[in-house]
């Protein structure tokens, strides 16, 4: 059943009422609705304004201001709809998590967090806004985090057979940097809606041979993911790529354009923007150990760290044993019983707070508490070790490229779900009647 519309004009009423000014100035209007929420006009002016600027800077051509428009308004209800399944799971990036992710940035770009102020500030941003777009952020990676990683399998024959086949081959030692363009299809397709969107594909492939700029054709037709960033995929081994990619680039050179493909989402189009030799490089890898105390309604934030900050004194004093306080109190079930080690790992593959913690560790140094997704933590750096990452791979580089390549696909399948579940109406042309 359809949302009632008395709710959205009563959305509509609250947010006029708070946007009145003094001077003679338009008034903000619900744009869309997504189940129960609202996107705002003000939302959409201004990331489009954002869009724009960025493009400036990197001296990329952007489509019609309606194909730029329907993008925009497309991301918006992509990310309202992870952020309400956010907060239906009672995910919530609080003050002290989102403090400690602050500080980490400032401590990146090596400044303190008030000259990290000031520069938002110069630029044109309030603080409290930049602080609630962090917190978006670090909601959206955690929620897609949550969901993705429990539709995740990864066997250990696929294991076997990825590891066997690399040192067999050296397996394709080259990445690809692509583009992407979807043309959607809607579920259940009749064979009109069909020919229509083949049709579509097959109108953009000639845009693109024909010598059409691929990012702009991206921005103004496609239903991918990346299409707000022109359809561009970052550098990917084949092995790690989505399996769609990884079938038709093999043998792929710079500048091909291979399509349409169809698949259950849609017609595909793929250029390779870029090939490069998987240089050989190093990868640090570290062994850690780790407790991990989850707050809950009896045991609040302020307490899981308290508690996490004795054991921290207790330790350096010569008071306690890490192992023994992991084996007691550790909520990890993977380490807890094991003296909270965690073993060899690339730090990279664990939560951002906890990898950017180990970064910042000397060897032996035990951590401040600090909360990630999973609650809040002290860890203790052991090793580190430097190893090849390209000759070198063993089972656990090997379940690194699978799951990636694994989560890109069911990241896309669940938004996909979630799009298809929801009530969306868009108002654009009531407004535009007015």
């Amino acid at each position: 059943m359809k949302p009632c519309k008395h709710l959205i004009f009563a959305f509509l009423a609250l947010a006029v009422s708070h946007t009145v000014q003094a001077k003679n100035e338009s008034l903000d209007r619900v744009s869309v609705q997504i189940n129960e929420g609202i996107v705002l006009e003000s939302e959409i002016t201004n990331m489009v304004k954002t869009v724009k600027t960025n493009a400036i800077a990197a001296d990329q051509s952007l489509p019609s201001d309606k194909a730029l428009r329907t993008q925009v308004i497309e991301r918006l209800i992509m990310t309202r709809l992870q952020m309400q399944m956010a907060d239906r799971i009672g995910l919530h990036i609080g003050d002290l998590q989102l403090d400690q992710t602050i500080g980490n940035i400032a401590k990146e770009q090596s400044v303190t967090v008030d000259q990290m102020r000031q520069n938002i500030t110069d630029e044109g941003m309030s603080w409290s806004q930049y602080r609630e777009q962090l917190r978006e952020e670090i909601t959206l990676g955690e929620i897609q985090r949550i969901q993705v990683q429990r539709r995740i399998q990864v066997s250990p024959q696929e294991i076997n057979n990825l590891v066997s086949l690399i040192e067999e081959q050296g397996l394709k030692q080259i990445e690809f940097q692509i583009g992407h363009i979807l043309i959607e299809i809607p579920n259940n397709p009749t064979s009109e809606q069909l020919e229509k969107s083949s049709v579509r594909a097959n109108t953009v492939l000639k845009r693109i041979n024909d010598g059409s700029d691929f990012r702009r054709t991206a921005i103004a037709a496609s239903a991918g993911p990346k299409a707000l960033e022109g359809g561009i995929w970052d550098y990917m081994n084949i092995n790690e790529m989505p399996t769609l990619f990884a079938e038709v680039l093999s043998d792929a050179k710079t500048d091909d354009v291979i399509g349409p493909i169809r698949s259950g989402a849609g017609f595909h189009i793929i250029k390779v923007i870029d090939a490069r030799g998987l240089q050989t490089k190093e990868v640090d890898e570290v062994r850690s150990r780790h407790i991990l105390v989850k707050p809950s309604p009896i045991l609040s934030e302020e307490r899981a760290k308290a508690m996490l900050d004795k054991f921290v004194k207790q330790i350096r004093a010569g008071e306690a044993d890490f192992a023994a306080l992991a084996r007691q109190y550790s909520e990890d079930p993977g380490s807890g019983t094991k003296g909270g080690e965690l073993g060899w790992a690339d730090p990279s593959m664990y939560v951002p707070a906890f990898t950017q913690t180990l970064n910042d560790l000397e060897i032996n140094e035990i951590s401040e508490p600090f909360r990630s997704s999973h609650g809040w933590h002290i860890v203790q750096l052991e090793e580190r070790r430097k190893t090849d990452a390209t000759d070198q791979f063993n089972t656990n580089k090997a379940h690194q490229l699978i799951f990636r390549r694994k989560f890109n696909e069911e990241l896309q399948n669940w938004l996909d779900e979630m799009r298809a579940e929801a009530y969306i109406e868009i108002f654009e042309a009531d407004f535009n009647r007015g």
